[in-house]
Order: structure tokens, then C-alpha cells, then sequence
């Protein structure tokens, strides 16, 4: 497997929800997910899914998406220009890192995130309190 691939993983699939509360009655309460961490101040909360380190993003103004896992999102971003692609959106920096929204030659979104600043540290309750490098 080439080191060099720009996609390097899902970080995590984001489907909008109306309220976070009703999110997770669905996904975590009734199908079962385990809250992994949630951020009002964001409108996110991020469910663990069993077989997979990819996340299901609960999210109040995300389009319905995959999450793609970079080393560097502008870099990504450039290698996806660079090939026929576009951006669309971003850079931005995001609590975890950095996001950038491409377009393949077709049309499909590609979010593009990369952890830089690092992943969530949460209390008990899955409440974010902070970011561990």
C-alpha cells in the first residue's frame, strides 16, 4: 500500500440532525452507538461505532458527508487541485486541526481533515474538555 495517498482514512461520516438530543436518543439510544464526545459550542457530537475507529458525527450545520483523514488538509486540498479537482472551501481551522472542502473532476465533496492540533479529551459524560496533541 503506497504511503503517499492523499485519503488516508474516514475520519468520521456527519449527518445533520435538528437538536444533538435527538440525535442521540436515535444513534446512541436506540441503535446503540457510544457517545465518544460531544461539543455544544460546535453543534457536534462524535459516536463510536464498534468495528471501526471512524466516527458518526452528529452535526446542527453540517451537510450529510464522509470525513476524509489527511496528513495536511491544504496539502491534500492542492494534491486534489493539482489532479483535475477543486477547492471549495477553506482552509479553516476547526478545534482538532484543519478542514478543507474539495471537489473531485465529478462533483462528489470531499471534506478534508487533518488532526493537527490534535483529538478530544472529554469528561465522564462524553463533555469535551479539551484537545490532547
Amino acid at each position: 500500500m503506497s504511503t503517499d495517498a492523499v485519503l488516508r482514512a474516514i475520519d468520521a461520516v456527519t449527518v445533520p440532525v435538528p437538536d444533538l438530543d435527538l440525535g442521540l436518543a436515535f444513534y446512541r439510544d436506540a441503535l446503540g452507538l457510544q457517545l465518544r464526545w460531544r461539543n455544544d459550542a460546535i453543534g457536534q457530537a462524535g459516536l463510536a461505532m464498534p468495528d471501526t475507529r471512524t466516527e458518526l458525527v452528529l452535526a446542527l450545520r453540517e451537510p450529510y458527508a464522509p470525513a476524509w483523514l489527511v496528513e495536511s488538509a491544504v496539502d491534500a486540498g492542492r494534491a486534489i487541485e493539482d489532479a483535475g479537482g477543486r477547492v471549495v472551501e477553506g482552509p479553516r481551522t476547526i478545534p482538532v486541526g484543519r478542514l478543507v472542502v474539495a471537489a473531485d473532476p465529478f462533483g462528489n465533496r470531499l471534506v478534508l481533515v487533518d488532526l493537527s492540533t490534535g483529538r478530544y479529551t472529554t469528561d465522564a459524560d462524553g463533555a469535551v474538555t479539551g484537545i490532547e496533541p
